[in-house]
Protein backbone atom coordinates (compact mmCIF):
# COMPACT_ATOMS: atom_id res chain seq x y z
CA UNK A 1 0.00 0.00 0.00
CA UNK A 2 1.26 3.34 -0.85
CA UNK A 3 1.06 6.70 1.25
CA UNK A 4 -1.16 9.26 0.36
CA UNK A 5 -0.06 13.17 0.87
CA UNK A 6 -3.09 14.82 3.05
CA UNK A 7 -3.18 18.43 4.06
CA UNK A 8 -4.95 19.03 7.75
CA UNK A 9 -5.24 22.27 9.10
CA UNK A 10 -3.99 22.91 12.59
CA UNK A 11 -3.91 26.34 14.99
CA UNK A 12 -5.14 27.62 11.41
CA UNK A 13 -2.05 26.26 9.58
CA UNK A 14 -2.23 23.62 6.90
CA UNK A 15 0.18 20.82 6.85
CA UNK A 16 0.73 18.04 4.26
CA UNK A 17 0.85 14.68 6.44
CA UNK A 18 1.28 10.83 4.26
CA UNK A 19 -0.67 8.65 5.71
CA UNK A 20 -1.75 4.98 4.65
CA UNK A 21 -4.23 4.55 1.85
CA UNK A 22 -7.38 4.32 2.91
CA UNK A 23 -6.42 6.19 6.68
CA UNK A 24 -7.26 9.53 5.13
CA UNK A 25 -10.35 10.27 6.87
CA UNK A 26 -8.68 8.93 10.44
CA UNK A 27 -6.05 11.17 9.58
CA UNK A 28 -8.44 14.06 9.08
CA UNK A 29 -10.29 13.29 12.37
CA UNK A 30 -7.39 13.02 14.13
CA UNK A 31 -6.27 16.20 12.94
CA UNK A 32 -9.41 17.96 13.84
CA UNK A 33 -9.62 16.14 17.41
CA UNK A 34 -6.13 17.29 17.79
CA UNK A 35 -7.28 21.09 16.87
CA UNK A 36 -10.08 21.49 18.88
CA UNK A 37 -8.17 20.12 22.06
CA UNK A 38 -5.77 22.96 21.05
CA UNK A 39 -8.45 25.63 20.82
CA UNK A 40 -9.74 24.27 23.84
CA UNK A 41 -6.63 24.90 25.91
CA UNK A 42 -5.71 28.05 24.78
CA UNK A 43 -9.15 29.99 25.75
CA UNK A 44 -9.00 27.79 29.00
CA UNK A 45 -5.61 28.54 30.15
CA UNK A 46 -5.11 31.61 27.88
CA UNK A 47 -1.58 30.23 26.56
CA UNK A 48 -0.78 31.27 23.22
CA UNK A 49 2.86 29.91 23.00
CA UNK A 50 2.18 27.08 19.98
CA UNK A 51 4.98 25.15 21.23
CA UNK A 52 3.54 24.96 24.99
CA UNK A 53 0.57 24.31 23.83
CA UNK A 54 1.16 21.21 21.72
CA UNK A 55 3.53 20.27 24.82
CA UNK A 56 0.24 20.00 26.90
CA UNK A 57 -1.65 18.65 24.75
CA UNK A 58 0.84 15.70 24.03
CA UNK A 59 1.48 15.10 27.69
CA UNK A 60 -2.67 15.11 28.05
CA UNK A 61 -3.06 12.86 25.19
CA UNK A 62 -0.61 10.19 26.35
CA UNK A 63 -2.06 10.64 30.09
CA UNK A 64 -5.58 9.54 28.60
CA UNK A 65 -4.15 6.40 26.87
CA UNK A 66 -2.26 5.34 29.91
CA UNK A 67 -5.56 5.45 31.35
CA UNK A 68 -7.39 3.51 29.00
CA UNK A 69 -4.43 0.94 28.58
CA UNK A 70 -4.32 0.55 32.44
CA UNK A 71 -8.44 0.33 32.61
CA UNK A 72 -8.20 -2.34 29.56
CA UNK A 73 -5.44 -4.00 31.47
CA UNK A 74 -7.34 -4.22 34.85
CA UNK A 75 -10.55 -5.49 32.67
CA UNK A 76 -8.56 -8.11 31.71
CA UNK A 77 -7.37 -8.83 35.13
CA UNK A 78 -10.87 -8.92 35.91
CA UNK A 79 -11.89 -11.32 33.08
CA UNK A 80 -9.58 -13.69 33.82
CA UNK A 81 -9.61 -13.68 37.72
CA UNK A 82 -13.62 -14.78 37.15
CA UNK A 83 -12.77 -17.37 34.01
CA UNK A 84 -10.25 -19.12 36.87
CA UNK A 85 -13.32 -18.95 39.59
CA UNK A 86 -15.50 -20.49 36.63
CA UNK A 87 -13.30 -23.34 36.01
CA UNK A 88 -12.50 -24.15 39.70
CA UNK A 89 -16.42 -23.96 40.06
CA UNK A 90 -16.88 -26.28 36.99
CA UNK A 91 -14.29 -28.72 37.87
CA UNK A 92 -15.37 -29.06 41.30
CA UNK A 93 -19.27 -29.65 40.00
CA UNK A 94 -17.67 -32.36 37.08
CA UNK A 95 -15.99 -34.35 40.16
CA UNK A 96 -18.81 -34.00 42.15
CA UNK A 97 -20.81 -35.71 39.16
CA UNK A 98 -17.94 -38.53 39.08
CA UNK A 99 -18.51 -39.46 42.50
CA UNK A 100 -22.08 -39.75 42.67
CA UNK A 101 -22.29 -42.04 39.76
CA UNK A 102 -19.63 -44.20 40.95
Amino acid sequence: MSNQAVEVEILGKLTRVNCPAGQEESLINAAQHLDEKLKELTSRTKVTNEVQLLTITALNFCYELQSVNRDGEQKQQDLSDRLSLLTASLDDALSNVKRSSD
